[in-house]
């Protein structure tokens, strides 16, 4: 093979490498303008706020867009929101927000996502031997399709469980991994934790008794990454 054709395989096999959302580089975050898709239910909709967060690879590639809760309600004592919220002073089954992937994506399971619209709902790992040594969290998102999740009240584990399930096609639920966030900061941030693991830092407003919160929910949520567990 001449010189000049070996160049072109090498920046053809480059360009085919950079389409898998740069899975070896940076991805970056940004802030937009866009209301939440139309795919949603509308009692779920009016929920969420007009300003999204959308993930680019490192070629300017959208990988997904989300859209979070203009407030999540929460149950929680005085001294609990004195001394930080965390994951568990929320109702399990309670919406997050809602995600559009552009792409083909993979959960924390590496599960394969359709690209699609999605609700967020807060999942709690069931405390089974099956589930031992999975993840280094007990707190997920599970991924809902938006056309089956028609209002955002609390559903039963089990049946949330079944309704994420359907998002992936599969017996298992659709999962993001949900890290500790206990000092969010104010604007949100995208964090390397190593391993090509990349996760989404932001601080949401919380309400409890329909109060708002002095201080808000750290969310760090796992965009890109999988458990190693086999």
């Amino acid at each position: 093979m001449h010189r000049t054709s070996q160049s072109v395989v090498v920046v053809l096999v480059a360009v085919a490498a950079g389409r898998a959302w740069a899975a070896d580089g940076a991805y970056s975050i940004k802030q937009a303008d866009t209301f939440a898709p139309k795919e949603l239910q509308e009692p779920i909709r009016k929920l969420l706020d007009n300003k999204s967060l959308q993930l680019h690879g490192t070629n300017g590639m959208t990988v997904c867009e989300l859209w979070f809760r203009k407030e999540v309600p929460a149950k929680a004592t005085p001294e609990q929101v004195k001394n930080g919220l965390t994951y568990r002073e929320l109702e399990e089954s309670t919406v997050i927000g809602a995600v559009r992937f552009d792409q083909p994506s993979t959960d924390y399971r590496k599960q394969k996502i359709k690209p699609g619209v999605y609700t967020l709902r807060l999942g709690f790992q069931p405390m089974d031997g099956d589930h031992m040594g999975t993840a280094p969290f007990g707190e997920f998102c599970l991924l809902a399709p938006a056309q089956l999740d028609t209002k955002p009240d609390l559903i039963e584990a089990k049946d949330l469980r079944e309704l994420s399930a359907k998002a992936i096609g599969s017996a298992h639920p659709g999962v993001l991994l949900l890290y500790p966030n206990e000092k969010p900061e104010d604007a949100p941030k995208l964090v390397d934790k190593g391993s090509n693991t990349w996760v989404l830092t932001l601080k949401e407003p919380v309400t409890v008794d329909g109060q708002k919160a002095a201080n808000g929910l750290g969310i760090a949520l796992t965009l890109i990454g999988h458990t190693t567990a086999e």
